[in-house]
């Protein structure tokens, strides 16, 4: 009886699952995404490029959508060293305004970001997220005031790949 028992619990969990109304999103795909947006942070369309902290990371919650993650510095930003104990208030003020008028640009080349990977991620269901949050860098000694620590845009992809309803289709937020 025991063996019969044994035989019927492999036999059921062979049977295979239901297929899924979409294809699995591949952990290449994701990897081509993360790469893509590292190459795109670290060529700014400025001489003062974003300084990246750490590889784009990506991850798919099913029925939810693609989620990417990464932190950089909106500028490659000098740091105190036994050789400089200190920045001067100019100073301060003149790396603030680097970075505020940097934000625009981030944010823009973000956008874009989301309507190439709603493109290139195919077996995304239409009405699933793509979601990009970046946090942004910040040394104690800087002025950080009126730059958020992180902007987190998503929008679900079909929206994404339609030209008509991509600008209002993007939700951003700012912490």
């Amino acid at each position: 009886m025991n063996v019969l028992a044994v035989l019927l619990a492999f036999f059921f969990a062979a049977q295979e699952a239901p297929p899924a109304s979409h294809g699995r999103i591949a952990r290449a795909a994701l990897a081509s995404v993360e790469k893509n947006f590292d190459g795109r942070f670290a060529r700014a369309y400025t001489p003062d490029a974003f300084e990246l902290l750490g590889p784009t990371r990506g991850v798919y919650l099913e029925g939810y959508g693609a989620v990417f993650s990464v932190e950089l510095n909106l500028i490659v930003s000098p740091n105190l060293t036994p050789f400089r104990q200190s920045f001067t208030k100019i100073e301060i003020a003149r790396i603030h305004d680097r970075k505020v008028q940097r934000l625009p640009l981030l944010k823009q080349q973000m956008r874009e970001m989301l309507v190439a990977s709603a493109a290139s991620l195919e077996n995304l269901p239409p009405s699933e997220q793509v979601v990009l949050a970046v946090s942004l860098f910040h040394y104690s000694w800087e002025d950080y005031s009126g730059l958020p620590s992180q902007i987190v845009m998503q929008a679900e992809r079909q929206k994404l790949l339609s030209n008509a309803t991509r600008e209002t289709a993007i939700r951003t937020g700012e912490f």
